[in-house]
Protein backbone atom coordinates (compact mmCIF):
# COMPACT_ATOMS: atom_id res chain seq x y z
CA UNK A 1 0.00 0.00 0.00
CA UNK A 2 1.16 3.18 -1.07
CA UNK A 3 -1.25 5.31 0.56
CA UNK A 4 -3.51 5.57 2.85
CA UNK A 5 -7.57 5.06 2.24
CA UNK A 6 -10.21 7.89 3.49
CA UNK A 7 -11.20 5.60 6.65
CA UNK A 8 -7.53 5.50 7.57
CA UNK A 9 -7.09 9.11 6.94
CA UNK A 10 -10.21 9.53 9.24
CA UNK A 11 -8.89 7.86 12.12
CA UNK A 12 -5.36 8.56 12.22
CA UNK A 13 -5.44 12.12 11.19
CA UNK A 14 -4.48 13.78 14.60
CA UNK A 15 -1.32 11.39 13.24
CA UNK A 16 -1.40 13.00 9.81
CA UNK A 17 -1.48 16.56 11.58
CA UNK A 18 1.69 16.17 13.09
CA UNK A 19 4.73 17.29 10.88
CA UNK A 20 6.37 14.87 12.40
CA UNK A 21 4.34 12.09 11.40
CA UNK A 22 2.22 13.22 8.28
CA UNK A 23 0.85 10.63 5.96
CA UNK A 24 4.13 9.17 4.76
CA UNK A 25 5.28 8.60 8.96
CA UNK A 26 1.54 6.95 8.85
CA UNK A 27 2.52 4.56 6.18
CA UNK A 28 5.76 3.37 8.17
CA UNK A 29 3.31 2.91 10.93
CA UNK A 30 1.19 0.24 8.70
CA UNK A 31 3.86 -1.09 6.90
CA UNK A 32 6.12 -2.33 10.27
CA UNK A 33 5.62 -5.21 12.15
CA UNK A 34 6.34 -4.69 15.88
CA UNK A 35 6.70 -8.03 18.15
CA UNK A 36 5.71 -7.40 21.84
CA UNK A 37 6.91 -10.04 24.13
CA UNK A 38 4.83 -10.18 27.78
CA UNK A 39 1.23 -8.75 27.54
CA UNK A 40 1.25 -7.91 31.38
CA UNK A 41 1.67 -4.44 32.84
CA UNK A 42 4.25 -3.36 30.60
CA UNK A 43 2.73 -5.00 27.75
CA UNK A 44 -1.00 -4.04 28.35
CA UNK A 45 -0.21 -0.11 27.68
CA UNK A 46 2.62 -0.62 24.95
CA UNK A 47 -0.18 -2.91 23.23
CA UNK A 48 -2.91 -0.61 23.76
CA UNK A 49 -1.21 2.29 22.22
CA UNK A 50 0.62 0.64 19.69
CA UNK A 51 -2.69 -0.46 18.03
CA UNK A 52 -4.38 2.83 18.52
CA UNK A 53 -1.29 4.21 16.15
CA UNK A 54 -1.43 1.86 13.57
CA UNK A 55 0.68 -0.44 13.74
CA UNK A 56 0.76 -2.91 10.69
CA UNK A 57 1.23 -5.77 12.06
CA UNK A 58 1.00 -6.88 16.29
CA UNK A 59 2.49 -10.25 17.17
CA UNK A 60 2.65 -10.74 21.35
CA UNK A 61 3.85 -13.49 23.44
CA UNK A 62 2.67 -14.77 26.53
CA UNK A 63 1.96 -18.40 28.39
CA UNK A 64 0.11 -17.00 31.72
CA UNK A 65 -3.79 -16.82 31.99
CA UNK A 66 -5.04 -13.79 33.80
CA UNK A 67 -5.63 -13.88 37.26
CA UNK A 68 -7.64 -11.02 39.75
CA UNK A 69 -4.21 -9.93 41.03
CA UNK A 70 -3.12 -8.96 37.67
CA UNK A 71 -5.98 -6.79 37.25
CA UNK A 72 -4.57 -4.23 39.67
CA UNK A 73 -1.90 -3.01 36.89
CA UNK A 74 -2.69 -4.55 33.46
CA UNK A 75 -5.58 -2.78 31.97
CA UNK A 76 -5.70 -5.14 28.90
CA UNK A 77 -8.13 -7.41 31.13
CA UNK A 78 -11.34 -7.36 33.00
CA UNK A 79 -13.10 -9.37 35.21
CA UNK A 80 -14.93 -11.73 32.16
CA UNK A 81 -11.15 -12.89 31.14
CA UNK A 82 -10.35 -14.44 34.68
CA UNK A 83 -9.06 -17.83 33.60
CA UNK A 84 -8.66 -16.95 30.23
CA UNK A 85 -5.12 -17.47 28.13
CA UNK A 86 -3.40 -13.68 28.28
CA UNK A 87 -2.31 -13.56 24.57
CA UNK A 88 -5.79 -14.72 23.61
CA UNK A 89 -7.35 -11.65 25.78
CA UNK A 90 -5.64 -9.46 24.57
CA UNK A 91 -5.66 -10.06 21.03
CA UNK A 92 -9.80 -9.54 21.98
CA UNK A 93 -9.15 -6.24 23.17
CA UNK A 94 -6.96 -5.42 20.90
CA UNK A 95 -9.30 -5.97 18.19
CA UNK A 96 -12.08 -4.12 19.81
CA UNK A 97 -10.01 -1.04 19.62
CA UNK A 98 -8.45 -1.22 15.66
CA UNK A 99 -9.79 -4.47 13.49
CA UNK A 100 -7.74 -3.24 10.67
CA UNK A 101 -4.28 -4.58 11.99
CA UNK A 102 -2.98 -8.31 11.66
CA UNK A 103 -2.77 -9.23 15.05
CA UNK A 104 -0.65 -12.17 15.84
CA UNK A 105 -1.70 -13.64 19.95
CA UNK A 106 0.99 -16.63 20.88
CA UNK A 107 0.23 -18.04 23.97
CA UNK A 108 3.72 -19.31 24.44
CA UNK A 109 7.27 -19.06 26.94
CA UNK A 110 9.67 -17.68 24.87
CA UNK A 111 12.62 -19.91 24.34
CA UNK A 112 15.64 -21.04 23.01
CA UNK A 113 14.38 -22.86 20.53
CA UNK A 114 11.54 -20.89 19.06
CA UNK A 115 12.34 -17.08 19.31
CA UNK A 116 13.93 -17.32 16.01
CA UNK A 117 10.50 -18.62 14.91
CA UNK A 118 8.18 -16.39 16.96
CA UNK A 119 10.32 -13.15 16.19
CA UNK A 120 12.50 -13.75 13.01
CA UNK A 121 9.85 -11.13 10.98
CA UNK A 122 9.50 -8.16 13.56
CA UNK A 123 11.16 -5.02 12.75
CA UNK A 124 11.47 -4.11 16.76
CA UNK A 125 10.98 -6.19 19.59
CA UNK A 126 9.51 -4.95 23.10
CA UNK A 127 11.24 -6.76 26.35
CA UNK A 128 7.34 -6.27 28.22
CA UNK A 129 8.82 -9.23 30.34
CA UNK A 130 9.13 -10.23 34.10
CA UNK A 131 12.21 -12.30 34.31
CA UNK A 132 15.91 -11.95 33.54
CA UNK A 133 15.94 -15.51 31.85
CA UNK A 134 13.44 -14.28 28.94
CA UNK A 135 15.59 -10.51 29.11
CA UNK A 136 18.75 -11.84 28.56
CA UNK A 137 17.08 -14.56 25.99
CA UNK A 138 15.94 -11.39 23.99
CA UNK A 139 18.99 -9.81 24.15
CA UNK A 140 20.77 -12.30 22.45
CA UNK A 141 18.50 -13.09 19.86
CA UNK A 142 17.97 -9.29 19.10
CA UNK A 143 22.07 -8.70 19.11
CA UNK A 144 22.86 -11.65 16.40
CA UNK A 145 19.46 -10.98 14.54
CA UNK A 146 20.47 -6.94 14.44
CA UNK A 147 17.09 -6.07 15.79
CA UNK A 148 15.92 -2.93 17.58
CA UNK A 149 15.52 -4.16 20.99
CA UNK A 150 13.13 -1.57 23.78
CA UNK A 151 13.09 -2.75 27.36
CA UNK A 152 11.24 -2.06 30.24
CA UNK A 153 10.83 -2.66 33.88
CA UNK A 154 9.06 -1.26 36.86
CA UNK A 155 9.50 -2.71 40.36
CA UNK A 156 7.99 -1.07 43.85
CA UNK A 157 8.88 2.55 42.66
CA UNK A 158 10.93 2.39 40.51
CA UNK A 159 11.00 2.55 36.41
CA UNK A 160 13.33 1.71 33.72
CA UNK A 161 13.15 2.04 29.89
CA UNK A 162 16.20 1.18 27.66
CA UNK A 163 16.66 0.72 24.03
CA UNK A 164 19.39 -0.80 22.05
CA UNK A 165 19.45 -0.43 18.36
CA UNK A 166 21.89 -3.66 17.37
CA UNK A 167 20.92 -2.46 13.70
CA UNK A 168 24.50 -0.63 14.51
CA UNK A 169 27.02 -1.36 16.93
CA UNK A 170 25.34 -0.32 19.85
CA UNK A 171 26.39 -1.53 23.98
CA UNK A 172 23.61 -4.59 25.17
CA UNK A 173 21.40 -5.49 27.72
CA UNK A 174 23.88 -7.16 29.33
CA UNK A 175 26.62 -4.68 28.93
CA UNK A 176 24.39 -2.39 31.92
CA UNK A 177 23.22 -6.00 33.61
CA UNK A 178 26.08 -8.59 33.28
CA UNK A 179 24.37 -12.06 33.49
CA UNK A 180 24.82 -13.41 37.24
CA UNK A 181 24.17 -10.46 38.46
CA UNK A 182 20.32 -10.42 39.00
CA UNK A 183 18.30 -11.94 41.97
CA UNK A 184 15.59 -14.26 40.71
CA UNK A 185 13.39 -12.77 43.49
CA UNK A 186 13.49 -9.52 42.55
CA UNK A 187 9.74 -9.13 40.95
CA UNK A 188 6.58 -7.78 41.37
CA UNK A 189 5.25 -10.74 43.39
CA UNK A 190 7.87 -10.44 45.95
CA UNK A 191 8.43 -6.71 45.93
CA UNK A 192 4.89 -4.90 44.74
CA UNK A 193 4.61 -1.99 42.30
CA UNK A 194 2.64 1.11 41.91
CA UNK A 195 0.20 0.25 39.33
CA UNK A 196 0.57 3.67 37.58
CA UNK A 197 4.29 3.50 36.69
CA UNK A 198 3.62 0.61 34.71
CA UNK A 199 1.55 1.97 32.37
CA UNK A 200 4.13 5.18 31.94
CA UNK A 201 7.05 2.62 31.38
CA UNK A 202 4.75 0.98 29.05
CA UNK A 203 3.41 3.68 27.07
CA UNK A 204 7.05 5.06 27.00
CA UNK A 205 8.33 1.92 24.55
CA UNK A 206 5.24 2.25 22.30
CA UNK A 207 6.59 5.87 22.02
CA UNK A 208 10.03 5.00 21.84
CA UNK A 209 8.98 2.55 19.04
CA UNK A 210 7.39 4.56 16.78
CA UNK A 211 9.93 7.44 17.07
CA UNK A 212 12.19 4.68 15.57
CA UNK A 213 10.00 3.37 12.48
CA UNK A 214 9.63 7.52 12.06
CA UNK A 215 13.41 7.55 11.63
CA UNK A 216 13.35 10.07 15.26
CA UNK A 217 15.17 8.22 17.17
CA UNK A 218 18.85 6.24 16.50
CA UNK A 219 20.96 4.98 18.92
CA UNK A 220 20.36 2.76 22.47
CA UNK A 221 19.52 4.87 25.05
CA UNK A 222 18.58 4.14 29.34
CA UNK A 223 16.29 6.04 31.39
CA UNK A 224 15.13 5.22 35.06
CA UNK A 225 11.98 7.02 36.34
CA UNK A 226 11.26 7.76 40.57
CA UNK A 227 7.76 7.47 40.63
CA UNK A 228 7.17 9.10 43.84
CA UNK A 229 9.22 12.12 43.21
CA UNK A 230 8.27 12.18 39.62
CA UNK A 231 12.16 12.28 38.57
CA UNK A 232 13.25 10.83 34.96
CA UNK A 233 17.01 10.42 34.77
CA UNK A 234 18.34 9.73 31.26
CA UNK A 235 22.47 7.83 30.87
CA UNK A 236 24.87 7.76 28.08
CA UNK A 237 25.45 3.66 27.28
CA UNK A 238 28.83 2.40 26.22
CA UNK A 239 30.11 -1.27 25.57
CA UNK A 240 31.19 -3.68 28.30
CA UNK A 241 34.41 -4.66 26.24
CA UNK A 242 34.13 -8.21 29.18
CA UNK A 243 30.12 -8.56 28.17
CA UNK A 244 29.32 -11.95 26.77
CA UNK A 245 26.65 -11.23 24.48
CA UNK A 246 28.48 -8.56 22.44
CA UNK A 247 31.92 -7.88 24.00
CA UNK A 248 35.36 -8.45 23.03
CA UNK A 249 35.77 -12.29 24.19
CA UNK A 250 32.57 -12.59 21.80
CA UNK A 251 34.16 -11.28 18.74
CA UNK A 252 37.79 -13.14 19.69
CA UNK A 253 36.06 -16.21 20.09
CA UNK A 254 33.47 -15.47 16.80
CA UNK A 255 36.83 -14.32 14.84
CA UNK A 256 39.57 -17.40 16.04
CA UNK A 257 40.47 -19.92 12.55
Amino acid sequence: MTELNDKERLRYSRHLLLKEVGEQGQLALKQAHVAVVGCGGLGSPALFYLAASGIGKLTFVDDDDVELSNLQRQILYKVNHLGQQKAKAAGKVLASLNNEIALVPINARLTDKNVAELLRDADIVLDCSDNFTTRYLLNRYCHQASKVLIAGAAIATQGQLMCFDFRAESPCYACVFPEGSQTPVESCDNFGVISPLLGVIGAQQALLTINVLLGHHQGSVFCTLDGMSLQQKQYGLSKNPECDCCGLREFQATNTN
